[in-house]
C-alpha cells in the first residue's frame, strides 16, 4: 500500500481476555420503505409498486467483559459512508460501543429502500446539466429514509446491547454450490462479457471462480435455546421477488427460523460477490421467475446453515476472544479522459435517454463532476474477531477472487469476507478484469465504480495486515470419549443360525 495514500489507522482494543464469560444479544428493527419510494439497483429511476416482505436491520452485540463489538446486517443495496459514521457516533454516545467496533454491512438487496446512489446535496455545486442528470435521471437516496435507517440501526444495536446474556457460541462452515455462479465469461473475441446470455455461441468459459462456503456463527443461551446466528455467503441479492423485499435473504431467514423457531435472529453479511449472481449463463435451462429464484437461493443457503448449526451442538464455547481493528485511508479515482467527457456532453445534449450509450455518457459527466470535487475516496477495511473466526470487511462490490485470496492467506481457521460494509465505493474488479482481455459491466468507469485498479489488492493486504495482528482462538471441540472399557454387551455376540 502506498504511504502517500495512507491517511490514518484506527485500532480498537485488541487484547481481550480469552477466558471471560461471553455475553451476546440480538435485536432487529423494520426499515421497510413505502410503496412509491425509489427502488435502487440500476442507473435510472424505478419505483416500488408492491410489498413482498419486510426489510430489516438485524444486529448482534458480543461482549467478553473486555471488549464489545456490534455486527449489523442491513437489507439494503448499499450503506453510504456518512450514514455509517453518523450511526456509529450515535451508538457510541448512547450505549458506549466504540465507533471502530461497529461493522455495518449491506446485503445488496435490489428490492430494498432508497439509500443510494446519489446522496442529498452531492451535486449541488455542479453545473445545471449535471444537477439535472444526478437528481432527476439517477437513483437517489431519500433524506427521510436515510434518517429512518439511521434511527433503526442505532436502536437495533442498543437494544441488542441491552439484550446481552450469557451465551454459548459455535463456529462452522458448510458448502452450497448449486445457486451462485460467476456472471463473467471469456469470449471468442478475446474480451470478457458480463451476462453474455444463455446459448451464446461465442461464450467460452467462466472468467472467475465462485465461493460456495456458507460461513456460520451460532449463539445459544445457557439453557440451550437458540438465540440467533451470523451467516456469510457470496451471491448478489438480485433474485427480486415481486415487490419490496429483503430478496433471497428473506427465505434464508425463513429456512433457519423454520427449524429453530420464529424468534431466531439471522444477521446476514454479504460475501465477496462483485462478479457472482444466481444466474448461470452457461446453463441449459431457462431462469426461474423471481419468486421461485428467491426461494431456491435463500432456502438452500438457509438449509446449509441449519446443517452447520446442528453440527455445533456438541461443540460450543462459553468464552471467546472478541476484538476489533480497522484501517481508513484514501484511494484515488480513475479520471475520465477529457475527450470522452466532451463526447458524453454532446451525446447527452442530443438526447437518447433509453440507450446504453446515453446511460454511460450520463455516468461520465457525473464522475467528472465528482472528480472536480475530490480525486480520491475514503475507504475503510475492518477486522472483527470472534474466537477462531475473523470477519474482514470492505466497502466494495469486491470480485470473488479477492475474497478467496483473503481466506487462503488468513491466519484464521474461519475467515469471512464482508463486502459493502461501512460505506460503498462500487465495483472493485481484479486488475486482470481491467486489462486488455477484461471488460464487462463492472469495469465501466461510472460515478459508482471508479477506484484505482489497485484498490482490490489494497483491500486484501489491509485486511490481512489487521488479521495477522490478532491471535486466532481455538475452534470449540466436542467432549472427548471416555477411555475404552468394554464393547457393548448386546453387540459382541456370535451369530445364531438355529
Amino acid at each position: 500500500m502506498s504511504p502517500a495514500i495512507l491517511i490514518f489507522v484506527v485500532l480498537c482494543l485488541v487484547c481481550p481476555s480469552a477466558f471471560a464469560e461471553l455475553k451476546a444479544g440480538f435485536a432487529e428493527r423494520d426499515i421497510t420503505p413505502a410503496i412509491g419510494s425509489e427502488m435502487p439497483g440500476g442507473y435510472g429511476k424505478a419505483f416500488h409498486k408492491k410489498f413482498h416482505d419486510a426489510c430489516k436491520v438485524r444486529a448482534v452485540v458480543f461482549d467478553n467483559g473486555d471488549q464489545r463489538v456490534a455486527l449489523v446486517g442491513l437489507d439494503a443495496l448499499m450503506v453510504p459512508r456518512q450514514l455509517v459514521l453518523s450511526a456509529r457516533q450515535a451508538i457510541a454516545e448512547r450505549c458506549g460501543i466504540p465507533t471502530g467496533a461497529v461493522l455495518i454491512g449491506a446485503s445488496h438487496s435490489h428490492s430494498s429502500g432508497p439509500l443510494g446512489f446519489v446522496q442529498p446535496g452531492e451535486y449541488d455545486s455542479a453545473s445545471e446539466l449535471v444537477r439535472k442528470l444526478a437528481y432527476e435521471k439517477s437513483p437517489g437516496a431519500d433524506p427521510g429514509y436515510l434518517r429512518t435507517v439511521e434511527t433503526a440501526m442505532v436502536d437495533a444495536v442498543c437494544a441488542a446491547n441491552e439484550n446481552r446474556a450469557t451465551a454459548r457460541i459455535g463456529f462452522g462452515a458448510g458448502t452450497e454450490d448449486k445457486v451462485a455462479f460467476n456472471r463473467r465469461h471469456h469470449m471468442k473475441n478475446g474480451l470478457t462479457f458480463t451476462h453474455p446470455g444463455k446459448g451464446n455461441p461465442d461464450m467460452l468459459d467462466y472468467a472467475g471462480p465462485t465461493d460456495p462456503q456458507v460461513g456460520v456463527i451460532g449463539v445459544w443461551d445457557q439453557k440451550g435455546k437458540f438465540l440467533g446466528c451470523i451467516v456469510n455467503f457470496a451471491c448478489h441479492a438480485t433474485t427480486s421477488p415481486d415487490g419490496i423485499s429483503a430478496n433471497w435473504i428473506y427465505y434464508l431467514e425463513r429456512a433457519i427460523r423454520g427449524y429453530f423457531g420464529a424468534d431466531a435472529e439471522v444477521v446476514f453479511l454479504q460475501g465477496a460477490c462483485g462478479d457472482i449472481t444466481q444466474v448461470d449463463n452457461a446453463g441449459p435451462y431457462a431462469n426461474p421467475n423471481g419468486e421461485d429464484w428467491a426461494q431456491i437461493v435463500g432456502g438452500r443457503v438457509g438449509a446449509e446453515a441449519v446443517k452447520v448449526l446442528l453440527n455445533m451442538l456438541p461443540a460450543r464455547a462459553t468464552n471467546a476472544v472478541v476484538a476489533a481493528s480497522g484501517k481508513t485511508w484514501r484511494i484515488p479515482r480513475r479520471v475520465p479522459d477529457p475527450v470522452r467527457v466532451a463526447e458524453a456532453r454532446t451525446m447527452i445534449e442530443k438526447g437518447q435517454p433509453s440507450s446504453t450509450d446515453w446511460t454511460f455518457a450520463k455516468e461520465t459527466l457525473l464522475l467528472d463532476a465528482l472528480v472536480q470535487k475530490d480525486r480520491s475516496v475514503e475507504v475503510e477495511v475492518q477486522a472483527i474477531q470472534l474466537g477462531p473466526a475473523v470477519l474482514i470487511s470492505n466497502p466494495a462490490e469486491l470480485f470473488c477472487n479477492f475474497g478467496l485470496d483473503l481466506k487462503r492467506r488468513s491466519p484464521f481457521l474461519l475467515t469471512f469476507p464482508v463486502e459493502l460494509a461501512n460505506g460503498c465505493v462500487g465495483y472493485v474488479p481484479t486488475e486482470e478484469a481491467l486489462g486488455p482481455h477484461g471488460g464487462g459491466y463492472e469495469t465501466r468507469l461510472t460515478s459508482y465504480s471508479n477506484l484505482d485498479p489497485s484498490a482490490g489488492r489494497q483491500f486484501v493486504e489491509a485486511g490481512l495486515e489487521l488479521a495477522t495482528k490478532m491471535k486466532p482462538g481455538q475452534l470449540p471441540q466436542p467432549s472427548k470419549a471416555p477411555p475404552f472399557s468394554a464393547p457393548w454387551a448386546y453387540g459382541n455376540l456370535p451369530p445364531q443360525l438355529k
